[in-house]
């Protein structure tokens, strides 16, 4: 199955330092105005998704969930998590008072990707 997340290790070892101190954690990726569109980390359940949010997958054990209007318009692309040492434009995102924001990277599926791809989950 191919999967429609992924993490760089930069990404990876800043999860493993947020979930050391925080816990367990959650990925949310809104489509835009008051969040952004950067994925936002939250202590797990920090964040109330809304009706019809997808879960795309996981890192290190960590659910990743999109918007649905966002995952509608790029659910032929898969993600990348990535960070960099830089301030977000929401703030609301755990790794803020470390200097660091998480980023995602797209690059559409190739039509056998595409075949494969791992399901996704909705909130119903």
């Amino acid at each position: 199955m191919q999967k429609r997340i992924d993490a760089t290790e930069k990404a990876i070892e800043l999860i493993k330092i947020l979930k050391e101190k925080h816990g367990d954690l959650m990925f949310y990726q809104a489509g835009g105005c008051c969040e952004g569109t950067q994925p936002q980390c939250f202590e797990k359940g920090g964040f109330y998704q809304r009706m019809g949010d997808v879960c795309i997958g996981t890192i290190e054990n960590t659910e990743f969930w999109v918007d649905k209007d966002l995952f509608e318009y790029w659910k032929h692309a898969h993600f990348t998590l990535d960070v960099i040492d830089a301030f977000g434009v929401g703030g609301f995102s755990l790794e803020t008072p470390m200097k660091k924001t998480f980023k995602i990277i797209y690059r559409l599926f190739t039509p056998e990707e595409t075949a494969s791809l791992e399901p996704v989950f909705y909130i119903e």
